[in-house]
């Protein structure tokens, strides 16, 4: 893919062209993947993509933006997504989200974004990928209000989460709650607000300068030693070293 932007070729460094890392998607239906340059228009998209927009190839679709090919309430909220990881640097995970199909059929997605960095560190693009969820997961009346409660997670970590009250908002039994939490991630829904913390931590750590005791705070952690702990516990070393190694500005 002669004349890519420059960012994209950084994935590939020295070697002459880019990877097809959208090939790599092509022979997996239930996926969507996509590289996003920093307006948000398409760069790289897998063949599900296409079809999934109606269209018949992928030049149809590279260089154009979300409110040319999806309607208007789905294009909002995709490009309200894609501002918010450009903006912020944030990545988004695990979000249980509405797509629509071929022929106007609609279901439920979980979509991950990540912010694609050239070597200064400067937020050039995204990349992401949306996975299908089937019936075994689930019966599609539940997936709504279930979104509801893992966005409450997602946006409020750094407060105490109580399960009933999650399972409430789901319109759930704390038991139905915690077993639709094991179908969608394959942990309890303890370990899914551990997880949804944690990685929020690794981003702070490997993205800002802030001491650890404000990265733990901000994390949901009143007690520094006990984020240190748990952190360790879960990613095999401690959160100061994570930050030398990782960390975007060293």
């Amino acid at each position: 893919m002669k004349g890519a932007p420059s960012f994209l070729n950084d994935f590939v460094g020295s070697i002459d062209g880019l990877l097809p890392v959208d090939r790599l998607f092509d022979g997996v239906a239930d996926i969507v993947f996509f590289i996003k340059d920093a307006e948000g228009r398409y760069l790289a998209v897998n063949d599900t993509l296409v079809e999934r927009c109606g269209l018949k190839s992928r030049d149809e679709l590279l260089g154009r933006a979300v409110d040319e090919v999806f309607p208007a309430p789905l294009a909002g909220e995709f490009a309200s997504q894609d501002s918010e990881v450009l903006r912020s640097g944030t990545a988004i995970r695990d979000r249980l989200e509405l797509h629509l199909y071929p022929g106007g059929a609609s279901g439920w997605c979980l979509t991950y974004k990540q912010p694609v960095r050239a070597k200064d560190g400067r937020i050039v693009g995204l990349c992401g990928i949306s996975r299908d969820l089937d019936a075994l997961h689930g019966p599609d009346d539940e997936f709504g209000a279930l979104s509801t409660a893992l966005d409450q997670i997602h946006r409020h970590y750094d407060e105490p989460l109580r399960l009933p009250k999650l399972a409430e908002m789901a319109g759930l039994s704390v038991y139905q709650f915690d077993q639709r939490i094991r179908g969608l991630f394959h942990l309890t829904a303890g370990q899914y607000i551990l997880k949804v913390r944690l990685d929020a931590a690794c981003e702070q750590l490997a993205g800002s300068k802030e001491p650890i005791a404000q990265v733990a705070l901000a994390c949901g952690y009143s007690d520094q030693s006990a984020f240190s702990r748990q952190f360790k516990q879960a990613v095999g070393i401690s959160p100061l070293e994570y930050r030398r190694r990782f960390s975007e500005r060293s």
